[in-house]
């Protein structure tokens, strides 16, 4: 698949391709001039890096914009399980190798969605040093609260063949999300964008495999990484953050919202009674001048 401004309004770039690990290619944005403050952003599931298009739009004439497409995910690669493992070790071994390819060694500031928290503090546990500041809309960098019951719409995908194979067969969670995911609804050329990779039986694996890794215990493959983060995530607080949060999110709810508070109680809060998952989608107008201002008023360095 091949970008077009048709295809995909609002997302006027040139997608750059790197093979992450033999034969699979890795999609990503490189946006903005290269001396620019590095600015991370990472996407979750069923999204892509569509959901970063105004962010990028908003900051990458001052600053340089890196923004992956998971494997499986957007424009990379789609690989079979035999060519592929869907773990969150592995997206957080993908992200490593292509700032890795990039140069990507001094400071960044890390912007993270759904899955991309996950991954994004993963990877932070063996580059803490470099993360300078923080850009959190509804994900978890931390287990499940005991207080917040598993939706039945994720125990849906995750854990009955069932629901796995209806999410492949029809593309089920990712045309969902685009309805549910938001207060205001989606134009529906926007919505074709989110759910246009998803376009095949094979193009769904990533969509059904990252909910088959939801780390809930112990017993899951995740889980050992997913509680790493969580313990050492209060050792950000010395850092600026923002949170731009969607209170209508039916899984990343105010349970999540007040976990990341309290890890980092300095943190600049946007919360929307009117917003939900895709908060970027319901809020840009507020939040992508809101991150301009947080990142001009917390230089790095």
């Amino acid at each position: 698949m091949t970008r077009s401004d048709k295809t995909f309004p609002g997302y006027p770039f040139t997608p750059r391709r790197f093979e992450v690990r033999p034969g699979i290619a890795m999609s990503y944005l490189d946006e903005g001039p290269r001396d620019g403050d590095v600015v991370v952003m990472l996407h979750g599931n069923p999204s892509w890096s569509y959901y970063w298009r105004n962010v990028v739009s908003g900051l990458s004439d001052r600053h340089r914009c890196i923004v992956p497409d998971h494997v499986g995910m957007g424009l990379s690669d789609k690989p079979g399980d035999d060519r592929y493992e869907y773990t969150l070790q592995s997206r957080v071994d993908d992200v490593a190798t292509l700032l890795e390819h990039l140069g990507i060694t001094g400071p960044i500031t890390l912007a993270v969605h759904d899955w991309g928290g996950m991954i994004g503090f993963g990877w932070a546990l063996s580059h803490a040093a470099q993360v300078k500041r923080l850009v959190i809309t509804n994900t978890a960098a931390f287990p499940l609260p005991a207080s917040k019951p598993m939706p039945w719409q994720i125990a849906f995908g995750r854990d009955w063949k069932f629901g796995a194979l209806v999410i492949r067969a029809f593309n089920a969670f990712s045309s969902g999300a685009s309805f549910v995911g938001v207060e205001k609804k989606m134009p529906r050329d926007v919505r074709r964008a989110y759910v246009a990779p998803y376009d095949s039986w094979d193009n769904r694996i990533s969509t059904v495999r990252f909910m088959q890794d939801i780390p809930l215990g112990p017993d899951d493959k995740a889980w050992p990484l997913l509680e790493a983060a969580g313990k050492r995530l209060p050792e950000f607080a010395d850092r600026p953050a923002f949170i731009g949060w969607g209170l209508k999110d039916f899984v990343f709810d105010r349970h999540f919202l007040d976990g990341f508070s309290k890890a980092l109680p300095n943190a600049e809060v946007h919360a929307f009674e009117d917003a939900g998952h895709y908060v970027l989608e319901d809020k840009a107008d507020v939040l992508v001048p809101a991150i301009r201002r947080f990142l001009d008023a917390n230089p790095i360095g």
